[in-house]
Parts: structure tokens; C-alpha cells; sequence
């Protein structure tokens, strides 16, 4: 198996935003998007029950809110093009993809339309891990999955869209309406919540083998990767290139919510970094072909001596209650070339 202007008022922002919309008169100041934190991944409180619960974090009236408020912003700054201020709203691997999606489209990203939201709210208690709930809502008729996350403020942390003719998640909740929230090491399911990028990356990069044996559904995102992987490295050693394809979990947060039956809905994103090198003494050539999909960003069809790209692919899987025989299964997923570099 392989290796795995700050400064700038915000004042600014807000009175930028508020000018283009009324909507978001009175809303928070944005901040610049919060790093990645670790602890995120390896502290999501259980939820108490709700007799026992002090005022959760985050209700859903918030929450609703934290949505409107987003895709309202979302939509104004695609209108004008504005990045700089784009960012305030992201985090994470959003924060990664989002300037990709402006370059891409020369500053003019698509505008979405949006239904109203399925809120998922954990009933989190205050002063833990930072507060943040799902939220599953139609863009442009598409099922997308967000998550949002406070640090400063409220940010877009995480977006998958459902694969088609994917139900939508049945995540369990109380009486009031409220999520529960799994532990990052929460052993009740077949995967733990901490452990779902790193087993996804190895079936990604290896297929299923040993200990991954039937934990993860085969699919496009899974066992075809793994494939796909395998048939460039014996393409490009025909003529006389190295290539590698590597998968990391990283320090991206993990987001874990209970389904009913006693399963899971986990939220995740990894780094997929791709390495084309020539061989000098196996190769006549100099020069690494740049595919088609990876030029609107290198902006050459090719590359001296290597290529590297570096895109963030993001997913939503279902895993069952443990000691169900069943696979976990992927039911969605996003992702973005975020960098691509090659030699002089």
C-alpha cells in the first residue's frame, strides 16, 4: 500500500453586503475563514438527552437563519465577482475550492438558486467544539448537503451534492427536533467517524484488500479510483514516466450524525495530490502531457519533467450500526482541482 487584508475593515465587508442586499442588514461582521482545527475532528460532544441538556449552542431557528443569510450573501458576491469577500464565508475545504470556482470561471462563477432547507441541528452544549449544524437543501433542483461551522462567525465548512437517485440521509431526531451528534471515536457504527477518510483513501489508492475487505461499497469513488489508479501507472511506465495518485484525510474536520437504526451520516473531505514524473533514463520525452481538465489552471498542455495536481474532493457516506453486515456506502460528494504545477 502506498503513503498516504485581514486588516481591511470589516466594516467594510459588511457595509459592502448590506449595500447590495437589505437582507443582510444587521448581520455579524465576517472574518477571514477559520483554520482547520484538528480538535474538530476528534471532540464532537455526544449529545446529553434532552432533559438533562443546558441551552444547546445553536437552535434551529439559528440555524435557519445562518442559511438564509448565507445563500442571500453566496448569490451577491457571485453577481459582482467578489473573491476577497467570498472568502469571508468559507472555511475548510470550502475555503480550498472556492477560489478555484472563481478562477475557473474568469470571476463569474455560476449563481444557484436554492430551496428551503432540511435542517440537521446537534444539540451541542455550549463552550465544547465549535457549534454546527447541516443543512440539505435543492440547488439549481440538485439535494446539497452543507455544513456549517462557528468560529468568529458562521461559515460554510463542507458541500456535497447527493448522487442521483440517492434518497435523502434519515437522520434521526428527538422530540424537539434535534440531532444527535457522534463522537469522532464513537465505536456504535461500522466505521468510527474518525477513521472514514483514512479507510476511504486506502480504498481509493488500493482497492478493497485486508482489513478494508467490505467495509466501503464499491463505486466511482471507491474501488474504480483505485483502478483508474492502477491503469495511468502501468500507461505511463509504458512510456517511461513514473505516476502516483495519493489520498489524505489531513486535518479537515469530520461531522457525524446519527441515523435511524443506529447508523451514521459522516461528512468529510480529502486531498487527492497526483504526481507525473519522466524517467530520464527510461524516457526519450522531457515534457509531461497536461490533460485537458487541469489546463484552465496549469495553462499549458505541457509540463517539463513533471506534473503535479492537487484537487480537494469532498463526501458524505452512510455507515450502519455495527455488526451489520452491510457496506457503508458514499451518498455524496463535491470536489475541485484546486493547484497544478509542473516544472520550468
Amino acid at each position: 500500500m502506498r503513503r498516504f487584508g485581514r486588516q481591511r475593515s470589516l466594516a467594510l465587508a459588511v457595509a459592502l453586503l448590506t449595500a447590495a442586499t437589505g437582507a443582510l442588514a444587521g448581520c455579524t461582521a465576517m472574518a477571514r475563514p477559520t483554520p482547520s482545527q484538528v480538535a474538530a475532528t476528534t471532540a464532537m460532544p455526544a449529545s446529553p438527552s434532552p432533559s438533562a441538556a443546558p441551552s444547546p449552542a445553536v437552535t434551529p431557528v439559528e440555524a435557519a437563519e445562518v442559511f438564509s443569510t448565507f445563500t442571500v450573501t453566496d448569490d451577491t458576491l457571485r453577481a459582482g465577482g467578489a473573491l476577497r469577500l467570498a472568502m469571508f464565508n468559507v472555511r475548510d475545504a470550502e475555503a480550498q475550492i472556492t477560489p478555484a470556482v472563481y478562477i475557473y470561471a474568469k470571476n463569474r462563477p455560476p449563481r444557484y438558486t436554492w430551496g428551503s432547507p432540511t435542517l440537521y441541528v446537534p444539540r451541542l452544549a455550549p463552550g465544547g467544539s465549535p457549534p454546527w449544524f447541516m443543512a440539505l437543501a435543492t440547488r439549481d433542483g440538485r439535494p446539497t448537503l452543507l455544513t456549517f461551522v462557528k468560529g468568529d462567525i458562521w461559515q460554510l465548512g463542507a458541500m456535497t451534492q447527493l448522487l442521483r437517485g440517492q434518497d435523502p440521509p434519515d437522520v434521526e431526531r428527538d422530540a424537539e427536533g434535534y440531532a444527535t451528534s457522534l463522537r469522532a471515536d464513537d465505536k456504535s457504527v461500522t466505521i468510527s467517524p474518525q477513521f472514514m477518510g483514512p479507510l476511504h483513501a486506502t480504498v481509493a489508492e488500493a482497492g478493497e484488500t485486508g482489513v478494508t475487505s467490505g467495509l466501503l461499497a464499491q463505486g466511482p469513488y471507491t474501488t474504480d479510483v483505485a483502478e483508474q489508479i492502477a491503469k495511468e501507472q502501468a500507461t505511463f511506465k509504458l512510456r517511461g514516466y513514473s505516476y502516483d495518485s495519493i489520498f489524505s484525510a489531513g486535518d479537515y474536520p469530520v461531522y457525524a450524525l446519527r441515523t435511524r437504526g443506529g447508523g451514521a451520516l459522516i461528512q468529510y473531505a480529502m486531498t487527492r495530490t497526483t504526481t507525473t514524473t519522466v524517467e530520464l533514463e527510461k524516457s526519450t520525452e522531457d515534457l509531461v502531457p497536461v490533460p485537458e481538465w487541469a489546463r484552465w489552471l496549469f495553462r499549458e498542455p505541457v509540463a517539463r519533467r513533471f506534473l503535479k495536481t492537487t484537487e480537494i474532493q469532498q463526501y458524505a457516506t452512510l455507515v450502519p450500526k455495527a455488526g451489520t453486515p452491510a457496506p457503508a456506502h458514499i451518498v455524496a460528494h463535491s470536489g475541485s482541482l484546486t493547484k497544478a504545477t509542473g516544472g520550468p
